[in-house]
């Protein structure tokens, strides 16, 4: 989805500090497979246990005075309450923690996926053609998660407030409902057969929160956008109001930060469609 840090030293730290964590959780990483996240601040590489077990070893940094909260302790926070979610999210089965020089990591070993996400990228960029029977699990998983009870949060009223009528140009509608959900459902984050990726930031948010979040980055593909609101009714309903003005707000404010820039055009018509309702 990323490419490698530009900076040498960043790279040079964070590999050093990979392979630190591999040693100390006993796993011996496999060549090929390395994967960056957003500017360096994480590196993931396929491992394999002393006994033999597919994992997958994902190392998180962050300022010292920064290691904790939401994001910190997302993976863990997930484990705690889902476990594997029925098979579909990999289980977190060890966690090392470290520091060195004012910089904290975090290594999260889990039980590796075969299966390839769906898209390099979060915005989906070829149309896709997935059976009903994934649509249904992708809505059956989502009730389960929405039906956790947590005190973490995701989104915040006191955002809504502020970015819907920025970015959106309505007042933030009222929430019917507050649920849990993943908080990053976008298809770099999602295989066939299903298992959903990347836990760090799940916790309360609108109801149709995911559901509105995999839509926005669906928009390029007429078909596929199609098939989202089918597989969930709540979009385009006055329920959904919130989570999907909340999902427009949020990526337009991405968009005049110079990113998700293909999404621009889209974002924007998304927008006045919500003014209309």
């Amino acid at each position: 989805m990323y490419s490698p840090p530009l900076d040498p030293y960043t790279e040079q730290r964070m590999r050093s500090r990979h392979a630190r964590a591999a040693k100390a959780l006993d796993v011996q990483t496999e060549p090929g497979g390395e994967f960056w996240g957003w500017a360096g601040r994480t590196l993931g590489a396929p491992a394999r246990t002393a006994a033999g077990q597919q994992t997958w070893l994902r190392l998180v940094s962050c300022p010292e005075d920064k290691a904790s909260g939401k994001l910190w302790d997302g993976a863990l926070d997930a484990q705690h309450v889902f476990g594997d979610l029925e098979g579909r999210r990999p289980a977190l089965l060890a966690v090392h923690d470290a520091v060195d020089d004012g910089t904290a990591y975090r290594a999260e070993l889990s039980a590796r996926v075969d299966q390839p996400v769906l898209s390099d990228d979060p915005v989906l960029q070829r149309d896709l053609q997935l059976p009903d029977s994934w649509w249904e699990d992708l809505a059956g998983t989502l009730e389960k998660v929405a039906a956790v009870d947590t005190d973490r949060v995701a989104v915040r009223q006191q955002y809504m407030d502020r970015a819907i009528p920025e970015f959106v140009g309505i007042p933030a509608p009222a929430v019917t409902r507050w649920t849990a959900a993943h908080a990053d459902l976008h298809w770099a984050n999602v295989t066939a057969p299903l298992r959903l990726l990347d836990w760090e930031g799940w916790g309360r948010a609108p109801e149709g929160f995911d559901a509105a979040t995999l839509y926005a980055y669906t928009r390029l593909q007429e078909d596929a956008a199609a098939r989202v609101r089918d597989a969930f009714p709540i979009l385009g309903s006055p329920a959904g109001l919130a989570a999907e003005a909340t999902v427009c707000a949020q990526l337009l404010q991405t968009v005049a930060r110079g990113d998700n820039l293909t999404l621009e055009d889209q974002l924007r018509h998304w927008s006045e469609e919500l003014r209309r309702r």
